[in-house]
């Protein structure tokens, strides 16, 4: 085994320009496909946490109420009825613990929230707004969908007689923390709170509608009694919450929805990212595989006659093979570390570089160490498969001919 590294060792340094010039191809590809990775990973997980940051992973619902025939229709006769689906009222969820604790044994679900949500009125000073009333338990709410970094005004809180509103609804009320908000269900019912906080949910429907009050006050002013409207859903495995729901929903017996069902388009969106910057680094493989196959190539006929004396001193072929086999794998690994090195730098330059108005990344990157070590490991097998060719060639070469030549 030294001596094929020694000899391997020694083509590499006596052709410096080919072995740079390898080595400059291999770094860039490499570089290329960090960046791109990181770039791309790092918009899919910022879309991700801006679209999903106001919303659970899995929502759990009431089941429909379906009409069901009264009468079933003989063989051969038609049904002259046109039986529709029914209109849908606010339906509830009775006797919800039992399913809250189910909910919480599954393994797959890192965390779970009950609500009472229905419509209503926010009145102030004559003025009349729309909302959408949603009481829930805050500290449990708040392991669903993370509150802290949305507060713009007074306390995250939600004490008796408190509530918690939209940064545009509080605009157009006029309000700020401490004043009085009435509010109006539905029915008829009417309530006087205070307002604890002021939100900014990312988007500014949801700022004008959304008032988050306690879960025991909010079922009183809809007149849910005890019942709930929706149970919330978080999971750490987030591309997996269509299974997810589909399990919740066959366990609980309740309709389950889950963020990609909601959010079509944007997991469109995120498959076609991911598709591109899949195709780009199998490109840019494929021209690294090609640099290294051809020089490697070169180098073979450049020293066949060192091949062939080498050969007729009763070198076996299996060495000849492990030498030009060797210097892929130094080509890729020497590649890749500096490859990955230029494209983190390059990375974290760029997010230096564009900013947006308030500072912040305009592109964040996600560099970790699966995408070095994969990259990595890619490089130097890529690196020993594209010198396959050019050491069978060198291997089966003869020692007489090659001599000649």
């Amino acid at each position: 085994m030294s001596f094929v590294w020694t000899v391997a060792w020694r083509l590499l340094r006596e052709g410096r320009f080919q072995t740079v010039l390898i080595l400059a191809g291999v770094s860039i590809g490499v570089a290329v496909i960090v960046y791109i990775t990181a770039i791309v990973n790092g918009l899919q997980a910022n879309i991700i946490d801006r679209t999903l940051s106001s919303q659970a992973h899995v929502v759990l619902r009431p089941a429909d109420r379906l009409n069901r025939p009264a009468l079933t229709a003989a063989e051969g006769v038609s049904t002259l009825a046109d039986v529709r689906k029914r209109t849908q009222r606010e339906n509830t969820i009775r006797d919800w613990a039992p399913l809250l604790q189910a909910i919480h044994a599954h393994p797959r679900v890192s965390a779970a929230a009950v609500m009472a949500s229905g419509p209503g009125v926010a009145q102030q000073g004559g003025v009349n707004k729309s909302v959408s009333l949603m009481g829930v338990a805050l500290d449990d709410y708040q392991q669903v969908v993370r509150l802290e970094d949305k507060l713009r005004a007074g306390r995250l809180q939600l004490a008796a007689g408190e509530a918690l509103i939209g940064v545009e609804l509080a605009s157009d009320l006029g309000l700020t923390p401490g004043s009085r908000l009435r509010l109006q269900s539905a029915s008829g019912v009417q309530v006087s709170v205070r307002v604890s906080g002021m939100l900014d949910f990312g988007l500014k429907d949801l700022n004008r509608r959304w008032v988050l009050m306690p879960l025991r006050e909010a079922q009183n002013l809809l007149g849910y009694r005890l019942d709930i409207t929706e149970i919330y859903v978080r999971t750490d495995q987030l591309f997996e919450a269509e299974t997810l729901a589909s399990q919740l929903a066959a366990t609980t017996g309740l309709t389950a929805d889950s963020w990609q069902a909601n959010n079509g388009q944007l997991v469109t969106a995120l498959k076609s990212q991911r598709a591109s910057s899949t195709m780009i680094r199998v490109f840019v493989t494929f021209a690294v595989a090609l640099g290294i196959a051809s020089v490697l190539v070169v180098s073979v006929v450049q020293r066949q006659r060192e091949i062939g004396i080498l050969r007729a001193m009763g070198t076996p072929a299996w060495r000849i093979l492990g030498v030009f086999l060797l210097q892929g794998g130094i080509v890729g690994l020497v590649g890749s570390l500096l490859g990955t090195a230029l494209g983190a730098a390059l990375a974290l330059g760029f997010t230096r570089i564009a900013r947006t108005e308030d500072g912040s990344p305009l592109f964040p990157v996600v560099l970790d160490s699966e995408l070095f070590i994969s990259t990595a490991l890619i490089a130097c097998v890529v690196g020993v498969l594209s010198a396959l060719m050019p050491a069978v060639r060198a291997a089966r070469l003869d020692p007489v001919e090659a001599i000649r030549g």
